[in-house]
């Protein structure tokens, strides 16, 4: 019998209403006021907030700890967990614990790999990928079983998520990925960084030609451009997103002192346009380190005030 995870997130997705979550970074330090004063602009814009596990391979402080700050804050928190850095025991014990706190959501990662961080000495221990440790969190939560056959002692009721990049290479495979995670457990999926509407476009048609958008809510997930700079960093260096150069057009046609607001307005156009797209349950914003802007983009785009459920 599946447990009801009970999270506002959950609410708002199975009411049918557009759900939005944002993200917030834990910071390179014990700084919790830091994380603090981020998290705070998120209060009221999202139905939960990410906290991401050491995200770019670099030590951040720990996704638990973060979440358990949202929470005395009044936020929902959405837990992000990484197999990169953890043994199926590590996993499965920061399961129950992030359940025995509190926190409802758990997006299941496979993370950056350690050589694009700050210890490339380090070791991937990957004994788990994402989708194993999804169907792992599935099974203790429905069935209240560990992988070794141990019976759990109260079980986790999280509503389980995971993640998928549109734009990886091979293309036709991203939908199939996808459903693996589905089929494994996945409640839920947050996309990349989605800048090429044509293809994301395609990508929706497929995950509903295959049904998958009936067994699982997608959200779409949101960057919104600083700079030029960040444009053309992104084009040119970051794996599996796609910039169309319209946009790098369109931010060196503005003044410099106009670029964050031509930012924010390509940012809002995207979300309106993911949100016409069959499929698409709502939107995940990833205003990195750009927290103080989230409302005014969720509300241009019509997302604000956060419906109550």
């Amino acid at each position: 019998m599946t447990l009801t995870a009970g999270s506002n997130l959950e609410k708002i997705l199975k009411s049918g209403q557009k759900a939005v979550t944002c993200e917030c970074g834990p910071p390179r330090g014990a700084d919790a006021e830091h994380f603090r004063h981020k998290a705070a602009f998120l209060k009221d814009c999202a139905d939960a907030v990410n906290v991401t596990d050491n995200q770019t391979a670099v030590v951040r402080f720990c996704s638990l700890a973060a979440c358990t700050i949202l929470m005395d804050m009044g936020i929902e928190p959405l837990m992000q967990m990484v197999t990169r850095d953890m043994n199926r025991i590590a996993l499965q014990s920061n399961v129950l614990g992030a359940a025995a706190v509190g926190i409802k959501n758990l997006l299941c990662l496979t993370g950056d790999h350690n050589s694009f961080g700050d210890h490339p000495q380090s070791k991937n221990v990957h004994d788990l990928d994402s989708v194993q440790l999804l169907d792992c969190v599935r099974r203790m939560r429905d069935e209240g079983k560990m992988i070794s056959g141990t019976e759990v002692d109260g079980r986790p009721a999280m509503f389980i998520g995971a993640a998928a990049n549109p734009f990886a290479d091979p293309f036709e495979f991203r939908v199939v990925r996808m459903a693996k995670k589905i089929q494994a457990g996945a409640q839920f999926i947050q996309t990349q960084c989605i800048y090429d509407m044509d293809r994301f476009s395609k990508f929706m048609e497929m995950a509903n030609d295959m049904g998958l958008t009936e067994k699982c809510f997608i959200m779409a997930g949101i960057t919104p451009f600083k700079s030029v700079g960040m444009a053309n960093y992104m084009k040119k260096f970051v794996p599996g997103i796609i910039v169309p150069d319209e946009y790098i057009t369109r931010l060196k046609g503005v003044p410099k002192d106009k670029v964050a607001e031509e930012g924010i307005k390509i940012a809002v156009e995207q979300i309106q346009q993911c949100l016409e797209m069959k499929g698409v349950a709502g939107i995940h914003l990833m205003a990195i380190e750009w927290e103080e802007r989230a409302p005014e983009i969720l509300k241009a785009a019509g997302l604000l005030p956060r419906p109550k459920v």
